[in-house]
């Protein structure tokens, strides 16, 4: 099968290779089943930070890796355990970190972290949602423990990175649940993003938030979900939660955390991390499932609306250089997604 990798092609040894390694397009085995796989036909992909971060971290002598974690696509096989889905199901799935990546013709994914592709979904759409679908679902429902049915109606969220892939669909889960949702941007463009999502007021991160939120007639929120940069707002986070409120992150820490500035507030902190269900074979798993299941629910009654917003041609190592590149100069608005195979 087709498969686009990072690879080193240096010829004068490791020292050689560029970083991060170079993608290509090779040939490679098709993939083995487990008893609760699905084989799925790739009919798209998308892209996120995630895919430049682990081709950053490779060594420049490592194995061909295949990477890309969001996909949709048909199953045309299905493992021995597998009870939910049949061969023609058309399917979505962000995988699995510790498993070959999506950007390939076929992806051997667990059944229990995978949904259908909403009907009204096109490809490249469906591709754009489980990772961040998962990421922002979880960090609000699971981490801060947020009501989705309304039950938290009224109730404060600070969403900082409120335009990226996350974040834009943070958005929309948090206005859907009934709650005050403040998110940030820098740009005009990404501000406006953002308001067409549903937030209800847009601050500017370039500047200070506390005085921006002070205008609002704030002085603290009761949830801060931050999508953007851990390290840069933790005092701002630590100043403006409310005593017994939450905050949940998504990036790590280049440095240590101070978590003392929470104890007077007795406030939380939480990472949310997609993979660690798959990662960890947690008991759950299946649940992330049923959360792809519920947001296809969601796009399918209009409570939801794709964050896709660039798509740039078929599945080629120079189309998703492009893609790389683009999101790693954290300038992106939405999703990027890629359809196809030469």
């Amino acid at each position: 099968m087709k498969a686009i990798v990072a690879e080193s092609a240096a010829a004068g040894g490791p020292d050689q290779a560029p970083s991060p390694l170079p993608l290509r397009q090779i040939a490679l085995p098709m993939p083995e089943l487990r008893p609760h796989d699905l084989l799925l036909r790739v009919e798209a992909v998308a892209v996120n930070p995630v895919d430049a971060k682990v081709r950053a971290a490779l060594a420049a002598d490592a194995a061909p890796r295949v990477l890309g974690w969001d996909a949709a696509g048909i199953v045309e096989a299905v493992g021995p355990a597998v009870s939910h889905f049949r061969p023609g199901d058309a399917v979505m799935a962000a995988g699995d970190i510790t498993r070959p990546g999506c950007n390939a013709q076929w992806l051997a994914v667990d059944e229990r972290i995978t949904g259908r592709r909403p009907r009204c979904s096109s490809w490249a759409e469906a591709a754009a949602l489980p990772l961040t679908g998962l990421t922002a679902w979880e960090a609000l429902f699971e981490r801060l423990g947020l009501d989705a049915e309304g039950g938290d109606a009224g109730r404060s969220l600070l969403i900082i990175g409120g335009a990226g892939g996350v974040g834009s669909l943070a958005i929309q889960l948090a206005r859907h649940a009934g709650l005050l949702v403040i998110a940030t941007a820098s740009r005009p463009e990404s501000a406006a993003w953002a308001r067409e999502l549903g937030a209800d007021h847009v601050l500017d991160h370039s500047r200070q938030l506390a005085p921006q939120l002070a205008g609002l007639g704030l002085e603290s929120v009761d949830r801060i979900a931050n999508f953007a940069d851990t390290d840069t707002y933790w005092d701002t986070m630590a100043e403006l939660i409310r005593p017994q409120g939450s905050i949940v992150a998504i990036v790590g820490n280049r440095g240590p955390l101070d978590l003392d500035k929470l104890k007077s507030k007795s406030a939380s902190f939480h990472w949310e991390f997609m993979f660690t269900r798959p990662r960890y074979g947690t008991p759950d798993l299946a649940r992330q499932g049923d959360i792809l299941e519920e947001l296809a629910d969601l796009i399918e009654v209009g409570a939801l609306r794709t964050t896709l917003r660039s798509e740039l041609g078929t599945i080629t190592a120079p189309n998703l250089e492009r893609a790389h590149a683009l999101v790693a100069s954290g300038r992106t608005i939405g999703k990027i997604a890629l359809s196809g195979w030469d």
